[in-house]
């Protein structure tokens, strides 16, 4: 039997913060798959599963600190592929790289990448993974081993291993997201890419990866910088996104503490992407 479930759509004022406290409260509450908006983000628990009693345990949503406001709709588990098909068109990346749904016809580029996102973040739609694909599109990736930090679909991972990449970890917190990145993974045919649920307190101690890319928010990057640090080879890449040109000090400042050098950033509708060198 076909699980119908339900959608809320939250508005989120200020969005961060908000959304990140937001997301971790209705996870413990009981919600199983997040997108997020511009705005907030759309939040997603079995129909069989809700009580109104369930939002009264999310703190966040009778804080002074933030202005939230959200709808609700049913919407049945066959309806939510056909709802992205319908809105989901192809995204390219310069001329040599498209990504797309399996739906869509090949584009005979030399870096096509084809992605059934599911719930899963990260199709190339969004500012910061299309950024993120720039910058793999242009930096040497050939023999090296990677970490893909927060990978949701993997996405960024395959793109990497189609560039050359050797070995890949490709983490995340969300089951959902590994099983989907998973699917991608075997559906691009790639075969260097490890996807594992985890999150920074998995990462090794010592320095194993020559470069990282972690597309999450700020406050994440911010506290597991100095993790990701510690996993970095000498000379290694980090490649950062997931947060506001206005947050772009705070982490040139986090990373310059850590002996990081700041290269270049992306911008991309106040989205940044940056570079740094170990």
């Amino acid at each position: 039997m076909l699980n119908s479930y339900l959608e809320f759509a939250f508005t989120v004022t200020p969005v961060q913060p908000g959304t990140d406290i937001l997301i971790a409260q209705l996870g413990e509450a009981g919600f199983e798959s997040f997108v997020e908006t511009e705005t907030g983000v759309l939040a997603y628990i079995q129909k069989g599963e809700w009580q109104e009693p369930i939002l009264d345990a999310v703190g966040i949503l009778s804080s002074d600190l933030f202005a939230i406001d959200y709808t609700k709709k049913e919407i049945a588990q066959t309806n939510w592929n056909a709802e992205w098909e319908n809105n989901f068109t192809p995204i390219a990346v310069g001329d040599t790289c498209v990504v797309r749904a399996p739906f869509h016809k090949a584009h005979g580029v030399p870096y096509e990448i084809v992605i059934e996102p599911k719930m899963s973040f990260g199709t190339g739609h969004h500012e910061t993974t299309f950024m993120m694909l720039q910058f793999i599109l242009e930096n040497d990736w050939d023999g090296k081993t990677v970490l893909d930090m927060g990978c949701g679909t993997a996405v960024l991972a395959i793109l990497a291993e189609k560039r050359g990449a050797a070995q890949l970890d490709a983490i995340d917190i969300d089951t959902w997201c590994v099983e989907n990145s998973q699917e991608n993974v075997e559906r691009n045919g790639c075969s260097h890419i490890s996807v594992a649920l985890g999150d920074a307190g998995n990462l090794p101690a010592q320095p194993t990866y020559d470069t990282i890319i972690a597309n999450i928010n700020r406050n994440i990057l911010l506290d597991d910088m100095a993790t990701y640090h510690r996993c970095l080879k000498p000379k290694g890449e980090l490649y950062l996104s997931g947060f506001y040109k206005e947050d772009l000090p705070l982490i040139q400042d986090c990373c310059t503490k850590l002996g990081l050098t700041f290269v270049e950033n992306k911008e991309r509708h106040r989205w940044i992407a940056a570079k740094f060198v170990n």
